[in-house]
């Protein structure tokens, strides 16, 4: 028999995790939508500390990161749920404590510099691999690092990249080899800001605020290589495959506070004498909306459970990205043409969260790329049509 069900203690954390965004977080809903009306950030830096200290008292700190490091480690499975309780709201709030999955591939010096602070709060972080030319195809990039005795000298840009405008440094990736390219030729230099690369916003329909980033002789030192010279498009699709399954799992929350309020919308807007629950077509857009968000699911945490058993979750990622993409658009389609007019409003988040989720079936690996790779690892076998 499969036993879907939490455990206690994943269960308290659940509620814990619920309650905590629910109580401290969600108040904060109307002042987000004031503050990005009139330009400004949804929450200011102090703000967003403020958060994280009572998330961090509350127990909710470093979900899944080593106890060594002083996370909580509780795996890549609760990792999935906090996601979906935290995407359940749009401000933008993060729980601390973590760092990015590449970081730990750091030397010691390079952990007491760059992993440590970051977990800490102390750093910021972003992940810059996406170029104008290489966007989905990232074996196609183009930032050129060579060395100069003890130093490498970067040039290129990079764009779309989450975090960029408010990170201290980047892990960024550069050809050192380009007659290797990918295979063996890309390397990854942890960057200080102070080190000279600059970084400008980039506007986007949605409130996501990436950044291009600028790379102009910016020297590197040589012991600034994270992990092994040449191995970093391998660390670039670790990072890349291992959080996949996030994105789908923020959406699923999302779409699940969309369907409630198109639920209750339903029971309390009359039109024609009664309210509009009582009529099929509003009926079937609930149903089928609470079948999809059902459904993705299911593929996240089994994407999710498949992590933490240590087995290759690449496959299943996919399968939860693709579905969680394309599930989260239609729900807010859905759930905004419930709400008619005043859905198109900006007095309700749902055209915000329209704007925002458009975003979930491009990044971190378009539809087309998704597909592509579903149907590759199909037609050459890598995986078996009937298995669990």
């Amino acid at each position: 028999m499969i036993d879907f069900s939490l455990s206690d203690e994943e269960r308290a954390i659940r509620d814990t995790v619920r309650s905590f965004i629910a109580r401290e977080v969600m108040p904060l809903e109307d002042q987000v939508l004031r503050n990005e009306r009139d330009g400004l950030p949804g929450l200011d830096p102090q703000q967003h500390k403020e958060l994280q200290d009572k998330a961090k008292a509350s127990g909710l700190w470093g979900i899944n990161t080593p106890e060594e490091y002083g996370g909580a480690d509780l795996g890549p499975v609760m990792s999935a749920i906090t996601a979906m309780e935290s995407g359940r709201t749009f401000v933008p709030f993060r729980f601390g404590g973590s760092a990015d999955n590449i970081l730990y591939a750091g030397n010691e010096d390079q952990k007491r510099e760059y992993l440590l602070p970051t977990i800490n709060g102390e750093r910021h972080s972003c992940f810059a691999i996406t170029e104008p030319g290489a966007g989905s195809d990232a074996r196609n990039i183009r930032t050129r690092a060579v060395r100069d005795g003890d130093d490498w000298v970067i040039n290129g840009e990079k764009i779309f990249i989450t975090g960029g405008n408010e990170a201290d440094f980047v892990m960024l990736f550069a050809v050192t080899d380009p007659e290797k390219g990918a295979n063996g030729g890309v390397t990854c230099f942890l960057v200080d800001r102070d080190m000279g690369w600059k970084s400008e916003p980039i506007p986007t329909m949605g409130e996501w605020g990436p950044a291009s980033l600028n790379f102009e002789n910016v020297r590197v030192p040589h012991r600034n290589i994270l992990g092994e010279e040449g191995n970093g498009f391998g660390l670039a699709m670790q990072w890349i495959g291992n959080g996949r399954f996030m994105i789908p799992a923020g959406a699923i929350g999302a779409a699940e506070r969309l369907l409630e309020m198109a639920i209750e919308h339903a029971k309390n807007r009359v039109s024609m004498g009664h309210p509009i629950a009582d009529y099929q077509a509003i009926q079937w857009q609930i149903a089928d909306s609470h079948v999809e968000i059902e459904s993705v699911k299911l593929l996240t945490l089994r994407a999710a459970w498949q992590l933490q058993q240590g087995e290759d979750n690449r496959h299943a990622s996919s399968l939860a990205k693709l579905s969680g993409g394309l599930m989260a658009n239609q729900v807010v389609d859905r759930v905004l043409q419930i709400h008619g007019g005043m859905g198109y409003t900006k007095e309700l988040p749902i055209e915000r969260w329209y704007r925002e989720l458009r975003l979930l079936r491009i990044f971190e690996g378009t539809d087309e790329i998704q597909r592509r790779t579903i149907a590759r690892n199909l037609l050459k076998g890598h995986v078996k049509l009937g298995g669990i």
